[in-house]
């Protein structure tokens, strides 16, 4: 039940960031970076764990809770819109683990 829960509220928050988009935009769940952030802060308390650059210049970035676990991944074009990409809940950052010899060649 959270996990309909959620999906429908990250449902609700594209629905809310898009709503000035163009049709076209719409169905594609982005909508204004700032907007969306925002959004993530303030209903879900979630802030930016990591981010890295995709081949095509876009930045993926995952957002976490640590007081409820939950999570989303979003990516932002050259363009500067966000899409919402996947959420979920169980967000656990895990510490790096230390190179191997192997590794380092």
């Amino acid at each position: 039940m959270l996990k309909t829960s959620r999906l429908a509220g990250a449902a609700l928050l594209v629905a809310a960031a898009t709503a000035a988009l163009p049709a076209g935009a719409q169905s594609r769940s982005c909508g204004d970076r700032d907007r969306i952030v925002a959004i993530l802060a303030e209903r879900y308390g979630e802030t930016v764990r990591s981010m890295g650059l995709a081949a095509n210049a876009s930045i993926f970035e995952v957002f976490a809770s640590d007081e409820t676990g939950s999570w989303t991944i979003t990516m932002t074009t050259p363009d500067g819109q966000t899409c919402l990409m996947a959420s979920g809940q169980a967000f656990e950052a895990l510490a790096a683990a230390p190179a191997t010899a192997s590794e380092d060649a």
